[in-house]
C-alpha cells in the first residue's frame, strides 16, 4: 500500500536482535509501522463527483435531524423506543408481540442491503452512512479551518494548539450536542426529549447522563476515532467478500491500462501507462489507502481517487477513467452483465417478504388476544360434578386510545367465566394487560378423553371482536 507523503512503511531490518519483525506491509492504514496512531489529512480534489455528494450530503444533514420530527397519521415517521418495547414506522406501531412482522421487516432491510451492494457496492458507505456525511461534509472542514487549508486539504499549516484548539473542541462539544439529541429523538421521541431539555439536570439525572453519555461518544467517534470506525468497527467491509461479486460496481483502478507506472508526459511510442505515478488518488482517499492495490475493506466508495485521478489524466492529456466506477470483471475484460443469479434471486426474496409482511400487516386486529393455561393443576373441583381451568389472558390495545372489552366464552355450551360477567376491562392505548381468566364448566360437558374445546369471545367498545381458541382439562371418564 502506498503511504501518504506523511508517512513510510518500515522496510528495514529488525535491529533488536530478531525479538521482533517489522511488518511487511502497512497492517492499518491509521496506523505507522511503530504502532502509533498515523492521522490522516485528506486533500480535496473538487471534482463532478464530489459535488454530486457535497449536495447530497447537506441535503442528509437536513434529513437526518428532521426525520425524528415529521409524522405519518399523528404519529412519528420513524420512532424505536426500546424502552417502552413500542417501534413506530409510517404510521403504524409494532409491539413486542408482532415478532413476525419484525422479522420480516428486519429481513427486508437485509435483502435491501445486500441488493444495493451486489448491484452498486459500498455506495451506502460513501454517499449516505451518517459518519461519512458528518466526518467528511461537517467536521473536516472545521478542522480544515483551523489549521489553515479551508477547501484544500492536506497536511496542516498549523498545528491546532491553545486557542484554537479551545474554540474547535468548543464548536465540536455544541455540535456533538445537537447530534447527540437527534440520535435519541429516534429512540425517545421528540416530545420526550423536549421534556428532557427544559427540566433541570436534578430532576431527570438518569436522562441527563444517558445525553452526556451520547455526546461523549460523538466526541470520541469525529475528534479521535474518526475513519478508524470505518476500518476497524463497522461490520460492513469484513461483510463485503459475501455481498460482492465479481460483477458488482466498486471503484477500481485499470491496471492494465495504468501499468507500468511512470512520471510524465507520454508520447505516442511510449510503452508506460497511463499512471504517473503522481500519487494524488492516495493523499485524498479519507482511508488512507491506495486504491492501485485493488479491491480493499477500507475503500468506502468515497469516489475522491476517481476525481483526483480524472484531474490528472486531463492535466497529461490522456482519457479520464484510469480510476473509476467499473467491476472486477470488467477490467479482466469480461462482459458486465446486470442481471446474475443473485440480481435476480435478491429482488425475487425481497417481493416475497414484502407480500409476507403486508399480508401479515393486513390481518392485524386493532387489539391481541394470546391465552395460555395457569399454573398448577390443570384443572380443580369446586363442588361435585363442578370442575375449573385456570388461564391467563393476555390483552394487548394497539391503538392509541384507551379501550374496553367484554370477555364471554360462546364453546363449550355450559361454560361459564367466574368474576368476568357484565365487567368490561378497560385498557390504554399501545398499553398490554394480563387477565386471570376462571373457566367453569360441569364434568359431563368434558370430552371422554379429558379435554374439550373451547372459545373464548372478546369484543372491544367500537365494535371489533376476536375469537380465542382454548382447551379445557378435566377428569378422564
Amino acid at each position: 500500500m502506498q503511504p501518504n507523503d506523511d508517512t513510510a512503511n518500515a522496510t528495514e531490518p529488525p535491529t533488536n536482535g530478531g525479538q521482533l519483525l517489522d511488518a511487511p506491509e502497512q497492517v492499518l492504514s491509521t496506523l505507522k509501522a511503530d504502532g502509533s496512531r498515523r492521522w490522516l489529512y485528506p486533500r480535496l480534489s473538487k471534482g463532478k463527483l464530489w459535488n454530486r455528494r457535497r449536495f447530497l450530503a447537506y441535503f442528509l444533514i437536513v434529513f437526518f435531524v428532521a426525520l425524528p420530527h415529521l409524522r405519518w397519521s399523528g404519529k412519528p415517521l420513524i420512532l424505536l423506543n426500546i424502552t417502552s418495547r413500542k417501534f413506530v414506522l409510517f404510521g403504524h406501531t409494532f409491539l413486542p408481540t408482532d415478532t413476525l412482522l419484525l422479522t420480516l421487516l428486519m429481513l427486508g432491510v437485509f435483502l435491501t442491503v445486500v441488493l444495493a451492494t451486489a448491484l452498486v457496492g459500498r455506495v451506502w458507505c460513501g454517499w449516505a452512512c451518517p459518519q461519512t456525511v458528518y466526518m467528511e461534509f461537517l467536521f473536516r472542514p472545521i478542522d480544515r479551518l483551523f489549521q489553515g487549508t479551508a477547501g484544500k486539504g492536506g497536511k496542516p499549516k498549523q498545528k491546532i494548539t491553545g486557542w484554537r484548539a479551545v474554540a474547535r473542541f468548543a464548536i465540536y462539544l455544541v455540535l456533538c450536542g445537537l447530534l447527540a439529541h437527534t440520535f435519541l429523538a429516534y429512540f425517545v421521541g421528540t416530545e420526550q426529549l423536549a421534556q428532557w431539555v427544559r427540566r433541570s439536570p436534578l430532576e431527570h439525572p438518569t436522562s441527563f447522563l444517558v445525553m452526556g453519555a451520547t455526546t461523549g461518544l460523538m466526541l470520541f467517534d469525529f475528534l479521535f476515532f474518526r475513519e478508524q470506525l470505518c476500518l476497524i468497527a463497522c461490520p460492513y467491509g469484513r461483510f463485503q467478500s459475501v455481498m460482492l461479486d465479481r460483477q458488482s460496481l466498486i471503484v477500481a483502478y485499470d491496471g492494465n491500462r495504468g501499468e507500468p507506472r511512470r512520471k510524465g508526459k507520454r508520447s505516442l511510442a511510449d510503452s508506460a501507462g497511463d499512471c504517473v505515478d503522481c500519487n494524488q488518488c492516495v493523499v485524498v482517499c479519507p482511508t488512507g489507502i491506495d486504491i492501485r492495490n485493488g479491491l480493499q475493506l477500507e475503500c468506502v466508495n468515497c469516489t475522491q481517487c476517481i476525481d483526483a485521478c480524472n484531474d490528472v489524466m486531463d492535466r497529461v492529456g490522456k482519457p479520464q477513467g484510469l480510476v473509476r466506477y467499473s467491476s472486477q470483471d470488467s477490467l479482466d475484460g469480461k462482459q458486465h452483465r446486470m442481471l446474475r443469479l443473485r440480481t435476480v434471486a435478491y429482488p425475487m426474496l425481497l417481493v416475497a417478504v414484502a407480500v409476507a409482511f403486508l399480508a401479515v400487516l393486513t390481518t392485524k386486529f386493532a387489539f391481541d388476544a394470546q391465552i395460555a393455561r395457569g399454573r398448577g393443576n390443570p384443572f380443580q373441583q369446586i363442588s361435585p360434578g363442578v370442575i375449573t381451568n385456570n388461564f391467563s389472558l393476555r390483552l394487548t390495545n394497539r391503538t392509541d386510545e384507551s379501550r374496553e372489552y367484554r370477555i364471554t366464552i360462546s364453546e363449550p355450551v355450559g361454560a361459564t367465566l367466574l368474576g368476568l360477567a357484565d365487567k368490561p376491562l378497560r385498557v390504554e392505548g399501545n398499553e398490554e394487560q394480563r387477565v386471570p381468566i376462571v373457566v367453569e364448566i360441569a364434568v359431563t360437558k368434558i370430552g371422554t378423553d379429558g379435554r374439550e374445546n373451547a372459545v373464548l369471545q372478546i369484543v372491544d367498545d367500537i365494535g371489533n371482536q376476536r375469537e380465542v381458541q382454548m382447551s379445557i382439562m378435566g377428569p378422564r371418564l
